[in-house]
């Protein structure tokens, strides 16, 4: 074929594949006559009736044939009644389908799509539009036209598609004016661009290699990057040479951007046991802030209340339990800590403590809020207290700015709880921003109760705030180390304990509740948890499918997440006639598929499948069932436990299949069954703490299919990923 470039021009007549995430696409483009060829390449957000005019070259696909890959692209909007049509029936603007497209273009003719775009008032002429429609369709329209030019702009610039998506929503129209004065806008908290390809960007527009614009950004990135690996701060000596080699600059360049940035208040630097740290700004502000407010917390004491002996007895009572001297002293420390920190490992009674402290604040009238940090994590405490609890993101009532994009939480210092103690449960999940967040929200005089395993993994955000506020000694602590008679009994507890000791655990033991299962290859593994969730333990032990969650180490290779979801959801949930199905990106989103949300957001609104209440906000970690797919509406819904959420298509890079997913991500989450494969992979993943969260998540059934060598290479390896953080040592007082 030939390799000279050519220049076509036509009409998109098909889409027939596209990837929403990259703007890759498939089309049909009619060129004139009965002549309709194969055009491929990124071309982002393409629609029927659309013209283009495309610039590219023939080549020859060995299983599609020839094909014309385009390489650059220019949008012609369509410009007949006929053509208009076309475009507006195709559904690319939301409110109109075929039959309003018809009555539009009836009515407005060749001047449709100017009056879409200067006149959006004048479309109330037609039957069937109120103003209110008429406005939001010219929005829509402006939205569209703009993002299109926007995504070109990008993909010319190979940038991610996605981004500029967020990336309009913030600058609007002005967007390619801005970037142009200072490429490193995208950089801006809350767009998250991948900083290789921003500077790629920048460099293409004439950007040279030391400009103070690009030394500066190479900063903010490299403390931006390290929050997403747990640091709350990075050390000077660190920051300094780790930007230098970023950018390929001098150090020097880079010590002067850092004074720039300091006395501009992008960043701040401290003194911390004697050495100079350096933080973005939100990150200084929430560490200062728990710490003083976590130790006038601890400062504050209660006097005891009267008949608080008797008390815990009726607490026991109601129980049907007795206490130990560990328990008993954790449920009298909570009725005279304004602080109180529960902590130990599985069997260890944290469930029977947190029912023994809620009964005796209620005893003392006192009202109680429950949360945790993940939506299963507080429908478990919900379960096993009998008490209402919610995410900590809903406690506070969180919500999105629709100017800026961000976060932000109704319940604070202005606008507390109102409550007498709060109550929060899986607090190795919590990072710094989000106990910042939560204690602005605690009125001084009340009490905090914080529960948890500290060795279990640390959160996903920066810092260790759970783990730092016990190594600090500094607030009052109830260790729990013995492990009760019937928990003994379990296998998985036991194996717990020894992973968590250092121990090899019992693999050759057959019980009830722990099971090892040797298998030689990765297919071998596979093949396995295939056959364990289809056949084997429905039929053997009476577990549905939808009750058993597979948890790997990692997301690559054969025993990977990505690779078990594609093997599962073809085993449990094949194509069939009367499922609907949505093709993004690598995945095919299907009628009956269990999905996971795999970021914050606070916009989604969702209702109770029984009416009974409406809300807003699905979070990391939800995991659902796709309950049904409109393609007319370009929208599927997705029931999580008892609400339902509706997804627009464009949001689908929001959602990942969860027939299987990483020990990260289960954390907080409890499953009746859990199948853990152990193979080979990075030392980073092979760990203790993966492990010891992965026994933990089960709590009837636990098979670990794999290589023996594989479980002792994760018990041996202690080893954990050092945060710089500083709540422990603020708590100490060791500033300066």
């Amino acid at each position: 074929m030939s390799e000279e470039m050519e220049i076509l021009q036509g009409t998109i007549s098909a889409v027939v594949y596209q990837n929403a995430e990259n703007g890759y696409a498939v089309l049909r483009l009619h060129i004139g006559g009965n002549q309709h060829v194969t055009v491929v390449g990124t071309v982002p957000l393409p629609v029927v009736g659309e013209q283009l005019m495309v610039t590219g070259k023939w080549v020859s696909h060995a299983s599609y044939g020839r094909q014309f890959e385009a390489e650059f692209l220019e949008r012609l909007m369509p410009q007949s009644a006929m053509e208009i049509l076309s475009y507006l029936s195709s559904r690319v603007i939301k409110g109109i389908g075929p039959k309003m497209a018809t009555r539009i273009v009836e009515h407005f003719g060749d001047e449709t799509l100017r009056i879409m775009e200067r006149e959006p008032l004048r479309l109330s002429e037609v039957s069937g539009i109120t103003r209110d429609r008429a406005r939001a369709i010219g929005e829509e329209f402006r939205l569209q036209v703009g993002m299109r030019q926007l995504m070109e702009f990008f993909a010319l610039h190979h940038l991610p598609a996605d981004l500029a998506v967020r990336t309009y929503k913030l600058y609007g129209d002005s967007t390619i004016e801005l970037l142009y004065d200072d490429p490193y806008l995208l950089m801006e908290e809350g767009l998250e661009a991948p900083f290789g390809a921003v500077d790629r960007f920048a460099i293409e527009l004439g950007v040279a290699g030391d400009d103070p614009r690009r030394v500066e950004a190479g900063l903010l990135f490299e403390l931006n990057y390290n929050l997403t690996t747990g640091h709350s701060f990075l050390p000077e000596e660190k920051l300094l040479p780790a930007t230098a080699q970023l950018l390929t600059v001098e150090r020097s360049d880079v010590k002067k951007a850092l004074e720039r940035l300091l006395e501009a208040g992008r960043l701040v630097k401290e003194t911390l046991a004697g050495i100079q740290v350096v933080y973005l700004p939100r990150l200084y502000e929430a560490e200062t802030y728990c710490a003083q407010k976590l130790k006038d917390f601890a400062g504050n004491r209660f006097p005891a209340p009267r008949g608080l002996e008797k008390m815990i007895r009726q607490a026991a009572k109601e129980g049907g339990i007795e206490y130990s001297e560990e328990q008993e002293k954790a449920i009298r420390e909570s009725a005279t800590s304004g602080l109180l920190l529960i902590t130990g490992g599985p069997g260890t009674g944290k469930t029977t403590i947190l029912n023994g402290i809620l009964s005796l604040l209620g005893q003392m009238q006192m009202k109680c809020l429950l949360a945790a940090p993940t939506g299963r994590a507080a429908k478990r405490l919900t379960e096993v207290t009998g008490e209402e609890a919610s995410t900590i993101h809903r406690l506070l009532e969180a919500g999105i700015d629709q100017n800026t994009g961000k976060m932000f939480f109704t319940r604070d210092e202005s606008n507390p709880l109102k409550a007498d103690a709060v109550i929060v449960d899986e607090m190795s999940m919590v990072d710094m921003e989000l106990l910042y967040a939560l204690l602005q929200a605690v009125p001084q005089g009340k009490r905090l109760i914080l529960v948890g395993d500290a060795d279990q993994l640390p959160p996903v955000g920066p810092g260790f705030p759970f783990s730092d506020m016990l190594r600090s000694g500094e607030i009052p602590t109830v260790h729990l180390t013995e492990i009760f008679r019937q928990a003994r009994e379990s296998l998985i507890v036991m194996n717990a304990h020894r992973v968590n000791q250092g121990e090899m655990p019992d693999l050759k033991t057959v019980t009830s509740d722990f099971f090892f299962m040797r298998r030689p290859s990765e297919e071998a593994v596979s093949n396995l948890i295939r056959d364990l969730c289809t056949t084997r333990l429905p039929k053997n032990m009476g577990i549905p499918p939808e009750q058993i969650q597979v948890l790997s180490p990692t997301r690559k290779g054969s025993v990977g997440t990505v690779s078990l979801n594609h093997m599962l959801q073809a085993a449990l949930n094949p194509p069939a006639p009367d499922r609907k199905e949505k093709q993004f990106g690598d995945y095919i989103f299907r009628e009956g598929d269990r999905v996971m949300q795999i970021r914050n957001n606070y916009d989604i609104l969702w209702k109770k499948e029984d009416g009974s209440a409406i809300g807003n906000g699905i979070f990391n970690g939800d995991v659902g069932i796709i309950r049904c797919l409109d393609p007319a509406a370009e929208t599927l819904t997705v029931v999580f436990d008892d609400r339902e959420a509706e997804y627009d298509f464009t949001m689908l890079n929001e959602l990942e299949p969860a027939y299987a997913m990483t020990v990260h991500k289960s954390q907080g989450s409890e499953y009746r069954a859990v199948i853990l494969t152990a193979w080979n992979g990075s030392a980073y993943l092979l760990s203790r703490s993966i492990l010891y969260t992965a026994i933990t998540r089960a709590r009837q059934l636990l098979i670990i299919v794999g290589r023996e060598e594989t479980v002792a290479v994760m018990t041996q390896n202690a080893k954990k990923n050092r945060r710089y953080t500083g709540l422990k040592l603020r708590l100490q007082g060791r500033v300066g």
